[in-house]
């Protein structure tokens, strides 16, 4: 059996989560939890006075609404649907010029300030490329898979990957099996010549090994599960990451 591809989660794989917090701080901008309900406040109040209060409690009743669909069910709202049961539970409506204009400003916020990349990643993509079809296997949270693509291009990241599987577009979110496989579609491979790399064992160890891929399970930025993973290694920068995927894909080969 050879490996022919790798796929990656982005946030804490490929990007480190939240680092852009430190810049929005250092600038004495919001965070990007307050940002997100100022913002709604904002477009709502501009057309008919309205409580900040009240828009907070409704945008947190709408995340954790996100949340429980998102673990238990393994979809991701979209941003137009995340505001409309916002607005739903206010009892609102934003005239259709305003609601678009707030979800590009949503959906910009981590483009405009973008996590940093994790050190070494771009040497690492560059060296994994020369050997494996390269491509992104990742839930798109806040910002869908437009904005995440132009996240990867400012990082110069973009152009080792033939394929992007975000769950806004596929439909699901990992660990759902169709995430995985729209990767392995679009890379031209079969599941089990696929390894996927990412920080968290339910979605990116449990859900490839559902489907007959290998998982390896990165660590530099976020090592919680490394206790209690079942992955087929273990990677703690991607310094290490071109030489523990060559030792995987061999003992792929040796074992077929």
């Amino acid at each position: 059996m050879a490996i022919k591809a790798v796929s990656f989660d982005l946030w804490d794989t490929l990007v480190d989560d939240d680092s852009d917090e430190a810049v929005r701080a250092a600038r004495g901008l919001r965070s990007k939890h307050d940002e997100r309900r100022f913002l709604t406040w904002q477009a709502l109040n501009g057309c008919e006075p309205i409580e900040m209060d009240r828009v907070v409690l409704a945008y947190d009743t709408t995340d954790a609404g996100f949340n429980l669909v998102w673990k238990q069910n393994h979809i991701n709202w979209t941003l137009e649907q995340r505001l409309n049961v916002t607005l739903s539970g206010l009892d609102r409506t934003l005239p259709g010029n305003v609601f678009a204009q707030l979800i590009a400003d949503l959906a910009r916020m981590e483009i405009d300030i973008p996590p940093n990349p994790i050190e070494d990643v771009a040497d690492s993509l560059k060296a994994l490329s020369k050997d494996f079809k390269l491509g992104v296997c990742s839930d798109a949270v806040m910002t869908p898979g437009t904005g995440l693509r132009q996240i990867l291009e400012g990082h110069g990241l973009k152009q080792y990957f033939s394929a992007f599987a975000f769950s806004d577009e596929v439909g699901h979110a990992k660990p759902h099996a169709s995430m995985f496989d729209a990767a392995a579609r679009q890379l031209g491979v079969e599941r089990h010549e696929m390894i996927h790399v990412g920080d968290r064992d339910q979605n990116d160890v449990k859900g490839p090994h559902a489907i007959g891929a290998k998982a390896v399970l990165f660590t530099a930025t976020r090592p919680d599960d490394k206790d209690m993973t079942t992955a087929d290694a273990i990677c703690e920068s991607h310094k290490d990451l071109p030489r523990v995927i060559a030792r995987l894909a061999r003992e792929a080969e040796a074992g077929s």
